[in-house]
């Protein structure tokens, strides 16, 4: 983790490259599934990139992208386990991946602020976890609930 504004300045341009980078393989993942529903490869493609993208955000104190990666990598986990990824659930999905994409571009790169409201992370998760058969979602037992925190925050 970075330990200055400075440090964290400099690695965030990097990220947003890196970032696209893995949204954009998440995208053709999300594409073969359209194609072969429930595709094991597709699958573990997107929930490796998620995984990937939830580190490198962490890393620079980006919680908002970093929490949201990984409750959509969680619901998608349990999903491929327990049913077939139907249309209506890669809708959900891709919206999701959508919203990430769109935070990415909010990002400020001087504060590492994020300022967005959460309800619609919250909305999107919520119809994704509905759209995989968890009408109940509930974030994971050790996940925090979507809080935003900027870097110099978290490095207090």
């Amino acid at each position: 983790m970075p330990n200055n504004r400075t440090e964290w300045a400099k690695r965030v341009p990097e990220f947003l490259v890196e970032a696209e980078t893995l949204l954009a393989k998440t995208e053709e993942c999300l594409s073969h599934l359209q194609l072969i529903s429930n595709d094991k490869d597709a699958i573990d493609c997107l929930l490796s990139t998620l995984l990937k993208l939830a580190s490198k955000a962490d890393a620079l104190a980006l919680a908002a992208v970093s929490e949201f990666s990984l409750h959509i990598h969680g619901l998608l986990n349990h999903a491929q386990h327990h049913m077939d990824l139907h249309d209506e659930a890669l809708a959900a999905l891709k919206d999701c991946l959508t919203l990430i994409a769109w935070q990415l571009e909010l990002i400020d790169q001087k504060t590492g602020q994020l300022s967005l409201d959460e309800s619609e992370q919250t909305t999107l998760i919520e119809a994704f976890a509905f759209q995989v058969g968890q009408q109940h979602f509930q974030p994971a037992v050790n996940s925090r609930p979507f809080t935003l925190i900027s870097y110099m925050e978290r490095q207090a």
